[in-house]
């Protein structure tokens, strides 16, 4: 060591100060720092990843849950769901002829053909016709059913009909609440293993049209029995559970969900990745919940005996609770796949930076086109030029937002977002370009 206390050449220790570093210092710097550099991104690597897997598996359990909390929370909604059951033949037969039963059930065909042996013996009819009486009771079952149905199934198929099932059911919404969380009293029941429809209102009125057209017996029909069931399953306590859960989080697991993918997409080395890496799963996830609402579709239709409801009726009843999940889950794959559509087009591959060009020309073409025929935008031009990133951030973010604040927004009315983006997008493009009737040098894709 040197007595005056600095390192010989060969001596570690940092460098005078404003010495620049010999080639073998500047290489382990060089390594350290790569060696830094790929141990941040290898981090930011794992936070992401770990995000988007979050992400995608609580996507379709956001989905879920955003249409189980519209159905308890939104009487409208729930009114709106169940409307189109009152105007489906299958469902307006099945009615019919479970009101048909239970009405003919409750006439005493017996006892008129017991009256009828009684009249004919007091008139001194002959014998063979009085033992024979009684072989009307067939007949004229048939022929009360017949009649009664015909009664019924003016009701049930009236309009009338489907306002009374639209004010019963809002009247019930309780009955949504009622079967998630077993709270309150309303139409729609849990019993048992089974979820029932009570159709008081509508029996009442069935037996009120019946007097009227001239069956007087039909006001003595005892109130009993007027359910439809829904749904029979043996899981019900679990479904009921688990809605609950649903609806909890119904407000805020979309939310975080959204959150979760932000944060992943900031977090990853390059953003346009992220962005449609998020895109890409999330789209899959509403793509495999489409496949099990399929499933589930199937799963219930076995589980629903046939003399409890009929199929086609049961595949109706199905297909009408969940056909706004459905709507929504596409309304969200289609998002996906547009957001990760777009990610691709500001990337550099050749197809992008091709579109790009198009558009580019196209929009300078039509904007220079615009300047040279009097209507120049003069400065508000040339701040909306230098300005394009902010621009274009801005109406995008706009768009998001009015997306994300959408009650129910459906596959139209993204179509409809998007296409009113893309083109005010062009019209500030093609006001940035007529702020000179010069021609501009196109910028390099």
């Amino acid at each position: 060591m040197s007595t005056s206390g600095v390192p010989g050449p060969h001596e570690p220790g940092p460098p005078p100060a404003g010495r620049p570093l010999s080639p073998g210092e500047r290489d382990d710097y060089e390594r350290l720092r790569r060696h830094e550099t790929m141990h941040h991104r290898r981090l930011r690597y794992a936070v992401t990843s770990v995000l988007l897997v979050l992400a995608f598996v609580l996507s379709p359990l956001a989905v879920v849950a955003t249409w189980a909390h519209s159905q308890v929370s939104d009487t409208d909604r729930y009114v709106q769901t169940v409307a189109p059951l009152a105007k489906d033949p299958s469902v307006q037969k099945t009615v019919s002829d479970r009101l048909t039963t239970r009405v003919v059930d409750n006439v005493d065909v017996n006892g008129i053909t017991d009256a009828l042996s009684n009249a004919l013996a007091k008139a001194n009819a002959p014998p063979l016709i009085v033992d024979k009486s009684h072989l009307l009771a067939g007949p004229l079952k048939n022929a009360i059913t017949s009649a009664v149905h015909d009664v019924v199934n003016k009701v049930v198929t009236s309009d009338e009909f489907a306002q009374l099932w639209d004010g019963a059911n809002r009247r019930a919404h309780a009955a949504v609440v009622k079967t998630l969380t077993g709270e309150g009293n309303s139409a729609v029941q849990a019993k048992g293993d089974a979820v029932v429809l009570d159709l008081g209102t509508v029996v009442d009125k069935v037996k009120q049209k019946l007097v009227d057209e001239g069956y007087q017996r039909a006001a003595n029909i005892p109130d009993v029995d007027k359910t439809i069931t829904l749904f029979r399953t043996d899981k019900l306590d679990k479904a009921q559970d688990a809605m609950r859960l649903l609806d909890i989080t119904g407000t805020w697991l979309p939310i975080t969900v959204v959150v979760i993918a932000a944060v992943a997409v900031w977090a990853a080395p390059s953003h346009r990745i992220g962005l449609m890496s998020a895109a890409t799963g999330i789209g899959v996830m509403m793509l495999l919940l489409l496949a099990g609402l399929a499933v589930m579709r199937r799963i219930y239709l076995d589980s629903v005996p046939p003399d409890a409801l009929p199929p086609d009726a049961a595949a109706s009843i199905y297909d009408t609770f969940v056909r706004f999940l459905r709507d929504g889950t596409r309304t969200v794959l289609v998002v996906a796949v547009i957001t990760a559509l777009a990610g691709y087009l500001y990337g550099p591959g050749r197809g992008a930076r091709f579109v790009r060009s198009v558009s580019s020309r196209s929009t300078g073409a039509t904007g220079r086109a615009m300047a040279r025929s009097g209507l120049r935008t003069g400065s508000t031009g040339r701040w909306l030029e230098s300005h394009r990133p902010w621009t274009t951030g801005i109406v995008i973010t706009a768009a998001a937002l009015v997306l994300f604040f959408w009650n129910y927004p459906t596959v139209a009315g993204v179509a409809l977002v998007l296409g009113i983006t893309v083109l005010v997008l062009l019209i500030l493009a093609v006001l940035a370009a007529a702020s000179t009737p010069t021609t501009r040098k196109q910028t390099p894709s």
